[in-house]
Order: C-alpha cells, then sequence, then structure tokens
C-alpha cells in the first residue's frame, strides 16, 4: 500500500512538483485530504497548475495515471515520490 509522506517532494505526471506539506480530514466530510504546495516551474503545457498551495483528495493523490486518456505518460502514479 501507497503511503503519502509529509515534508516530501512528489513529481505530478504532468511534471509539476509537489511539497506535501500535511495531511488533513476535510470538516464536513471527513474526506482524507493531501495539502502540497506547488511548483510549476517545470511544468509543461498540459497543466493548469500554478504555484501555490492546493489541497487534493487522498484517493486521487495516490490514483494511477489514466493511461486511455494520457497515453503518452510513462509515470504509473498520479503523484510519484521524487527520491
Amino acid at each position: 500500500m501507497r503511503t503519502i509522506k509529509p515534508n516530501s517532494i512528489y513529481r505530478h505526471f504532468k511534471g509539476f512538483k509537489a511539497y506535501v506539506i500535511t495531511l488533513a480530514k476535510h470538516s464536513e466530510t471527513g474526506e482524507d485530504l493531501v495539502i502540497y504546495v506547488c511548483d510549476s516551474s517545470e511544468v509543461n503545457e498540459n497543466s493548469n497548475h500554478q504555484d501555490g498551495i492546493y489541497a487534493r483528495p487522498l484517493d486521487m493523490f495516490l490514483s494511477e495515471v489514466d493511461h486511455e486518456k494520457y497515453p503518452d505518460v510513462k509515470q504509473k502514479y498520479r503523484f510519484e515520490e521524487v527520491k
């Protein structure tokens, strides 16, 4: 099972880097969220992310890339840790 580590850097399959600040719970739904800072300095034209702080559902953060929609993407997961 994949887990998210706060204070780690992840690369989104569209090229930007995400520095994970922490995990949080949505106050109304209880949904697990990943809170991260986006670094779009290496982003390609296929991304709408800009620098800033974002919250994304944990399940989505951990999900695999939709290779039918993005057949040229080599990365398996939407976000992968940068070692």
